[in-house]
């Protein structure tokens, strides 16, 4: 599990951050085309959408794995520990379950979207190869949540001591 975390927070955390890099650099450039130029970056804003795209899906893989999830945690200090592993096994679970068939559903929609060509309006970026990356990350972070429920991460789960 550790070398998995290893090649995740590599592989994940630098797509995320070359594309929040570009979004900066982006964003740079088209507002200081329009305050000095007096002209807009074509297609920037069709750039920013494709690339947050890849910040928040490269993301996801590295939200899970952290287990830093949005969660309702009230209720836990009155639970057992044992119940509340069992608990977050099972949300463990489901959230694989989830994320499966949403990758599963981008795939599909993916393959649709390259049989009908489609594009972006101004800059005719093909839209097909986004949609599978989504899918894959999507996939990815299925299986960061079934390795969760075999090997917890610790200042997310009760009773789990955190690995080194």
């Amino acid at each position: 599990m550790a070398a998995l975390r290893s090649l995740l927070y590599t592989l994940c955390g630098l797509l995320a951050a070359a594309a929040l890099f570009a979004i900066m650099g982006l964003t740079f450039v088209d507002v200081g085309g329009r305050k000095f130029v007096d002209t807009s970056l074509p297609g920037a804003l069709e750039l920013t959408e494709v690339l947050m795209v890849a910040v928040i899906f490269a993301s996801l893989p590295l939200v899970s794995l952290r287990g830093e999830h949005v969660t309702f945690d009230s209720l836990d200090p009155f639970l057992p520990a044992g119940f509340r592993r069992v608990q977050q096994a099972l949300v463990d679970l489901a959230c694989a379950a989830l994320l499966a068939f949403v990758a599963w559903l981008m795939w599909d929609h993916a393959g649709k979207m390259a049989d009908y060509g489609d594009v972006t309006n101004r800059l005719r970026i093909p839209l097909y190869p986004f949609v599978y990356a989504m899918s894959v990350l999507s996939a990815l972070s299925a299986v960061v949540h079934l390795l969760l429920m075999v090997q917890p991460v610790g200042h997310h789960y009760a009773g789990v001591e955190e690995s080194p």
